[in-house]
């Protein structure tokens, strides 16, 4: 499970508007509205809430923009909740778009329960905030993936090559167009990460990801449904209480306690094992105690071990063929030049596995 919790920026301030956010969600929907799909192919997704499904683009906008009094413009009017299971997770959903709408309505009972803030004397309930969701099923390649990171030097090589051609072609200089056509042939195949099936080919960015990519956007407001009283998920403070106006107020959003309760929640709907590698709490510990963390994996029971590395390889993470005998020399081994990766990850409100 991976979880992000960000404020939307535009530039030095945070958006005045949901509009283009809302919009960049909607992309998936394009050229969908009038096409008859196969069986078992996703077809439109629209946005939802606790109370309602098949909400507009246009509403979400409304009630967004319109949820955000005297908030100024140094402050984030909104927050974007993203929700990407695993694989693995995936694997245990009977129908990806409702199955991750039933888990969006259970996910949001966490996320109010996880304030330490109080309306009326009240702790908040789900009723007291505002927010729209969408399941989307594709994910393209950004600039940040690793694999594109790694492509890169041949990307630019391929890049230099075919500026040769062209001034070749051009007459502005000489050279044979033949073999440079040949090495950018034999540059792409020699690029580490490559596209899966038949034709097989580099990934670059913007190329559609392999696999089931179902994930979940939330849209949640700065403001309660009231648009009375902040409730941000970006405080620093987990649990503690002010002085305001001669009363005590409670505040903090405790983001540990939200993380791993999405994580048992997704568990008890769906029936699903997790595995130590895949816990919030072993990222933590990692980033704590690196040895600790794989002396933990070590003492897991061989099939769970087994799962244990698989999952840590298919993150990218890269695991040694030879494990030496020094916990130490395994955590600085493998983990040491990722730590501040997850450290970063960690410390802006994410998970991932």
């Amino acid at each position: 499970m991976y979880i992000t919790i960000t404020p939307q920026k535009m530039g030095a301030n945070y958006s005045q508007s949901s509009g283009d956010f809302v919009g960049y969600l909607e992309k998936e929907n394009q050229g969908l509205e009038q096409q008859d799909l196969p069986a078992g192919e996703a077809g439109m997704e629209h946005f939802f809430n606790q109370f309602g499904d098949e909400i507009s683009a246009e509403e979400v906008v409304k009630e967004i923009d319109g949820n955000t009094a005297k908030l100024k413009k140094k402050e984030p009017k909104f927050y974007s909740i993203t929700v990407s299971p695993s694989k693995y997770e995936l694997r245990k959903l009977q129908n990806n778009s409702q199955d991750l709408k039933t888990y969006t309505r259970e996910l949001m009972k966490d996320y109010v329960s996880s304030f330490n803030r109080e309306i009326n004397g009240r702790p908040i309930t789900i009723d007291n905030i505002k927010y729209y969701a969408k399941i989307e099923h594709q994910r393209t390649f950004k600039g940040t993936d690793f694999q594109i990171k790694e492509n890169q030097p041949y990307a630019t090589k391929i890049l230099q090559l075919k500026t040769e051609i062209r001034n070749v072609k051009e007459g502005r200089t000489s050279g044979n167009i033949k073999n440079m056509e040949k090495e950018i042939a034999k540059l792409e195949r020699q690029a580490p990460h490559q596209s899966r099936g038949v034709g097989r080919k580099r990934i670059v960015q913007g190329m559609a990801k392999d696999g089931n990519q179902s994930h979940i956007h939330i849209i949640v407001s700065r403001k309660d449904a009231s648009n009375s009283i902040s409730l941000s998920p970006g405080s620093k403070h987990k649990a503690s209480e002010v002085e305001m106006h001669g009363k005590n107020v409670k505040r903090g959003f405790d983001r540990d306690n939200f993380f791993e309760k999405a994580e048992k929640t997704f568990d008890n709907t769906f029936g699903y094992k997790r595995n130590y590698a895949e816990t919030y709490k072993a990222k933590k510990t990692f980033v704590k105690n690196p040895n600790l963390y794989f002396s933990a994996l070590l003492k897991l029971p061989a099939n769970e071990k087994a799962l244990a590395f698989k999952i840590i390889s298919k993150s990218g993470l890269p695991v040694i063929p030879n494990i030496p005998i020094s916990q130490a020399q395994i955590a600085l081994r493998v983990f040491k030049r990722l730590r501040r990766g997850v450290e970063m990850a960690i410390k802006s409100s994410s998970i991932g596995i």
